[in-house]
């Protein structure tokens, strides 16, 4: 039986973080052009990564949702990962994350994993809204967010970090993007 957190998009298939996966996802968040924006130029140690899969592992246990490797269809190899962690005070919103390896930037996988996961949330998850944020500097991730069909929501400081915040609507809700068509099971 699959699970139910398998998404399949037409070029990508996801799958929730498996330990297997740390050693994949070290490389991929230590790689110098990923690192930049998502862990703020540090270099994390291989416990850490080890400790998000744990991370995730739990929370797909405990709230039915987290992160997940992205495999270009049909391949093995991970290219990358997305997904959902709760932010603000407290902690209630959900941010997508997402990033992809260096090698395959620039050929719309992103946004096609942003519009599975936004899918996902809010026909599996119910949620009224989904945020995605990142750096002011990092162009290429708005326009992933614009892509997937997310709106500008402002910038503000968390800390004395500025951040970039997009927002998507549930359609269900109200008015709001619809993302095209995927199978999610």
């Amino acid at each position: 039986m699959a699970s139910p957190f398998i998404l399949q998009t037409e070029r990508l298939w996801l799958r929730p973080f498996a330990r297997e996966d740390v050693e994949v996802l070290h490389r991929l968040w230590t790689d110098p052009d990923v690192r930049r924006y998502l862990w703020d130029d540090m270099i994390i140690e291989r416990d850490r990564a080890a400790g998000e899969v744990e991370d995730s592992i739990a929370s797909f246990r405990d709230k039915g949702f987290g992160m997940w490797v992205v495999l270009l269809a049909g391949a093995t190899e991970v290219s990358g990962f997305a997904g959902f962690r709760l932010f603000g005070s407290p902690p209630t919103k959900k941010e997508l994350m997402y990033g992809i390896a260096p090698h395959l930037w620039g050929r719309g996988y992103a946004s096609e994993a942003t519009r599975a996961l936004l899918r996902f949330g809010f026909e599996k998850l119910d949620e009224e809204r989904i945020y995605a944020r990142t750096d002011p500097p990092n162009a290429a991730s708005m326009k992933v967010m614009e892509k997937a069909g997310m709106t500008f929501a402002g910038r503000q400081y968390e800390g004395d970090v500025e951040l970039v915040t997009y927002v998507s609507e549930n359609p269900r809700r109200g008015t709001g993007y619809v993302p095209p068509a995927i199978q999610l099971d």
